[in-house]
């Protein structure tokens, strides 16, 4: 935790509201009858008008500042995200929410061996034993779909490609959102992003407009729940308490969504999927407590 710099809220109150608000982000999906990559592109659209007004003269400056190669890792980090959103959204159409949602939090695991091959960092032997457990949970899990469904075991398969797309989301971005101010990066990425989505939309033919009220309620929840009182809540947490806490407490995300799916969804878990699940977190909460070797260039 940030000793020089004291949080104006208990830490853990609003660690609780962003854990809750992350965990309706899988519910509101499975009440929405809309193409994945159109909701999407909505949540994101709305995210950034409900964003913009925070935006001041110094985030111009900031912009005007920005160099052509960080425009280009922008790029790539919006298309990730998008890409992202297309395929998890996507996988909640087939698999459970218990699934899907714990499959999710596999992203460090998966930054970790991105960051080994790209940065060159290294891990300690005990990170790399954290994170065979979590691929022995993830198994697990796949295991449990296949029970239930092959379209379930197609789901789980979505889901993993949603979280390699958002752990090269987090690598591309890695460097420039050290130097940028959050709230300027977020808009930008997921400006580009919803471009993204809109022309994936575009060339799959999808309605975009003509939606009932009910499916437009949806997406706004989307953007303000889990994006801003969600995300958003833990990005301005990070002034106040480490890194390391937030990642932590993201890992109730899978437990909050699999208690809501049961009282408003009726879904239920297996025994393979609660072994799974509870592996698989626990798996990544050694990792995320493993401390890391600085950066080194390979041999």
């Amino acid at each position: 935790m940030n000793t020089s710099v004291r949080c104006p809220v208990p830490p853990v109150l609003v660690l609780f509201i962003g854990i809750v608000a992350v965990s309706f982000s899988a519910i509101f999906i499975k009440w929405s009858h809309a193409p994945a990559a159109v909701m999407g592109m909505h949540r994101l659209f709305f995210s950034i008008i409900i964003m913009l007004p925070f935006l001041r003269k110094k985030h111009v400056q900031q912009l005007r500042q920005v160099k052509k190669r960080d425009f280009f890792k922008l790029g790539l980090a919006g298309l990730f995200l998008g890409l992202h959103f297309l395929f998890w959204i996507g996988s909640l159409k087939y698999t459970s929410v218990a699934s899907s949602t714990i499959l999710l939090v596999l992203q460090p695991i998966f930054v970790m061996i991105g960051a080994y091959f790209i940065f060159k960092e290294r891990t300690h032997v005990k990170g790399i034993i954290s994170m065979l457990i979590a691929m022995l949970g993830t198994v697990l899990v796949g295991w449990g779909d296949i029970e239930l469904s092959s379209t379930a075991l197609y789901g789980d398969f979505l889901s993993i490609i949603g979280t390699l797309a958002v752990s090269f989301y987090v690598l591309a971005g890695q460097e420039l959102n050290k130097r940028m101010s959050p709230l300027l990066y977020n808009v930008l990425v997921f400006a580009i992003a919803s471009v993204v989505l809109f022309f994936y939309n575009a060339y799959m033919g999808y309605e975009m407009i003509h939606y009932p009220k009910n499916e437009w309620i949806v997406f706004l929840l989307l953007a303000l729940v889990p994006t801003i009182f969600g995300h958003g809540l833990f990005n301005w947490l990070m002034q106040y308490v480490s890194a390391t806490t937030i990642s932590v407490s993201i890992l109730g995300e899978p437990v909050g969504s699999t208690v809501l799916a049961y009282f408003l969804l009726g879904e239920t878990m297996t025994l393979f999927h609660l072994i799974g699940g509870a592996l698989s977190i626990m798996g990544v909460w050694l990792f995320l407590f493993e401390p890391k070797s600085a950066p080194q260039k390979a041999a």
